[in-house]
């Protein structure tokens, strides 16, 4: 007879002593909880065959092998409870249980038997799922990269991205600067453009939450809308990314992804110029807290003010056109200087002194034509004004008509510059000299010796030589007159002359006014008490003046000459007579 043994592995007899609750040290509590189990409930006997149901026994449930955790289900062995404690029951795992069911058993005594053949497998399925060829002798290439899909990559879901979170604490940033403001005064220059000045404004930067506000800096009477705020306060974007410089600004706002870098506080400084939205401030200085702040903060040493006040630009020298001849060189300026030219501004002090202030000389024609050559002018200058007129006498049978030959005006010089001429003045008459009037040619023969008197109560203004030449001449000059018995001093030939002068004037004066003899006698008579017929030449004049008298008429102008004496005195006489009928 032959036994049959049965050859387990170590690890079955682990699993069934782990099922049956035994070690090699002795029981567990697994197995004296089994054998707890086993005594009766109620003091029957556990025996074969005497077995019995427990009647107390109410709930004959099944224990649960399946189960839920985390979302997902899972298998859990049986529990048997006894009293408080809970006993698992191991069971032996599909591993074992297939190993237990391949072992075969094996002759003690005799020969063992011969080995059963293999079970068939066939070919597909003994290689199925096996594609290397090296047992076959084939080679192969090494393996290569799988060529990429772009809808592939493209249907890829990018790798999340982890960010730190920062340690940056906003709610302290904003408890320790609150109502902590940077203040920089700046200005944007845009003078370059058309149009464009220089406008003062004030930056300020909040370091509670780092935002930006610029104001406009207002004066009274700038002519600007009462709007002071060019940005609002809010965070100022420096730096974008790159894939947004084509970005709408003006349309949409700008988020925290088109924004690489903000404006900080180190982006501010005294004498450097920050661009804000497009617009270029020069910073030029900052309060005293700011000042403090950087210094403390950031080690910055002491902000100083930059001058930024503008200089006024050099003032350009206006340059006139060419005079063109016509008028006189200063109502010809005026019309350069202003759209709608003003008249000359006159020396109103000259014109009070100098007013009725005549300086009359006598001079000839230099002419080839033998006919101009006996023909005299009387040239007169007037202070005041610093014209001259030329009047020439008439002469019956001369061939000419005489009367006025030149109105007033400014005489330049020969040779002067057009632009800046200069003109004749009383230091440029005397005896002998030659006046070029406009091509014509006089020389000086003779003056009134009020010339003379006026030339040496003003001698450091004119030359010498000029009053010279007039002392000289009136002192050549013969006596060529006698006394009469009404203390008269009369040449016969100028005689002749004065009463042809004075018919002249009755007749010009004919139809007017001032053939008053009357009144103008006894006004003369009033200044004269001693009754020599003279009376001073400043009173004279006054009278003329009072009376509206035309003196600057060439007539009467020459009839004054006449009346007049060496001392300075004129014989009011022959002149009264041209104003009676």
């Amino acid at each position: 007879m032959f036994g049959v043994t049965m050859v387990t592995q170590p690890s079955v007899r682990v699993s069934v002593a782990r099922a049956t609750g035994e070690t090699e040290a002795g029981p567990s509590k697994a197995a004296a909880a089994a054998a707890m189990v086993s005594k009766p409930v109620h003091g029957l006997p556990l025996l074969p065959g005497f077995s019995f149901s427990d009647p107390t026994k109410t709930n004959f449930h099944r224990n649960q092998t399946l189960g839920y955790r985390n979302g997902f289900a899972y298998t859990r062995l049986p529990t048997v409870g006894v009293g408080g404690d809970r006993l698992h029951v191991n069971q032996l795992s599909q591993a074992d249980l297939d190993e237990l069911a391949n072992k075969r058993p094996t002759l003690t005594f005799e020969e063992p038997k011969q080995v059963p053949p293999s079970d068939f497998i066939p070919a597909h399925v003994a290689f199925d799922k096996k594609v290397f060829l090296e047992s076959q002798g084939i080679e192969v290439n090494p393996p290569e990269k799988m060529a990429l899909d772009p809808y592939t990559e493209h249907r890829k879901k990018p790798l999340r991205i982890y960010v730190t979170p920062s340690d940056f604490d906003q709610f302290k940033q904003f408890l320790t600067f609150d109502k902590k403001v940077l203040r920089f005064y700046s200005i944007w220059d845009d003078t370059d453009s058309m149009f464009g000045e220089s406008r003062a404004y004030i930056i300020h930067y909040y370091l509670a939450d780092d935002t930006v506000e610029v104001r406009e800096v207002h004066e009274r009477n700038d002519g600007r809308d009462p709007f002071p705020v060019l940005v609002k306060r809010q965070r100022l974007p420096k730096v974008l990314v790159g894939n947004s410089k084509d970005f709408p600004r003006c349309v949409l706002e700008v988020s925290e992804q088109d924004v690489k870098e903000w404006f900080t506080a180190k982006d501010f400084a005294v004498g450097q110029p920050v661009t804000i939205l497009g617009r270029t401030f020069f910073i030029y200085d900052c309060d005293k807290f700011t000042r403090e702040f950087y210094r403390d903060k950031f080690g910055f040493p002491e902000f100083s003010a930059i001058d930024v006040s503008k200089k006024p630009p050099p003032a350009i020298k206006q340059e006139l056109p060419p005079y063109n001849g016509f008028g006189l060189v200063e109502d010809s300026a005026q019309n350069c200087f202003a759209l709608i030219p003003k008249p000359l501004k006159k020396d109103v002090i000259k014109m009070l002194t100098d007013d009725h202030k005549v300086l009359r000389y006598m001079a000839v024609l230099e002419s080839p034509i033998p006919e101009d050559r006996g023909r005299h002018f009387i040239i007169s200058y007037y202070l005041a004004t610093e014209m001259i007129t030329i009047f020439e006498p008439p002469v019956r049978n001369s061939g000419f008509f005489g009367g006025k030959y030149l109105g007033k005006t400014k005489i330049a010089k020969p040779g002067s510059c057009v632009d800046k001429p200069t003109f004749y003045g009383p230091g440029d008459f005397f005896i002998g000299a030659l006046i070029e009037v406009f091509g014509h040619r006089f020389i000086i023969q003779d003056a009134d010796e009020y010339v003379l008197k006026y030339l040496e109560s003003n001698a450091k203004d004119y030359p010498p030589s000029t009053i010279l030449s007039f002392k000289n001449h009136f002192l050549k000059q013969q006596p060529t007159t006698q006394e009469s018995d009404s203390g008269l001093i009369e040449d016969h030939k100028e005689k002749k002359d004065i009463e042809t002068l004075i018919k002249e004037i009755q007749e010009r004066l004919k139809n007017s006014d001032f053939l008053l003899e009357g009144p103008i006698r006894e006004a003369f008579q009033i200044l004269d008490k001693d009754k020599t017929g003279y009376v001073d030449r400043e009173k004279f004049f006054g009278i003329c003046k009072n009376f509206n008298l035309p003196v600057d008429d060439c007539l009467i102008n020459q009839l004054i000459r006449m009346c007049s004496s060496g001392e300075g005195k004129i014989n009011y006489y022959n002149f009264i007579r041209a104003f009676s009928q």
